[in-house]
């Protein structure tokens, strides 16, 4: 038996990626810093907080994309 899952929502960090905001190293070494806080116990941090401490994405570009996000879903 086949089951067919449509995906009608995007993660944060694909639309960073695909508005050109930041490029997908980028987006995989926030990924590996996010995993490596979880499993050091400590509080989540969500991936557009990490991408703005790192420098590779200002709160502006982090906003479009939230706002993208919503009109998404």
């Amino acid at each position: 038996m086949t089951i067919a899952v449509e995906v009608h929502d995007k993660r944060f960090g694909v639309i960073a990626v695909e508005e050109g905001y930041i490029i997908k190293e980028q987006l995989f070494e926030a990924l590996k810093i996010q995993v490596e806080e979880d499993l050091l116990g400590n509080p989540h941090t969500l991936i557009g907080i990490i991408l703005i401490r790192l420098g590779y994405l200002t709160r502006e570009e982090a906003d479009h994309v939230l706002l993208t996000l919503k009109k998404s879903n």
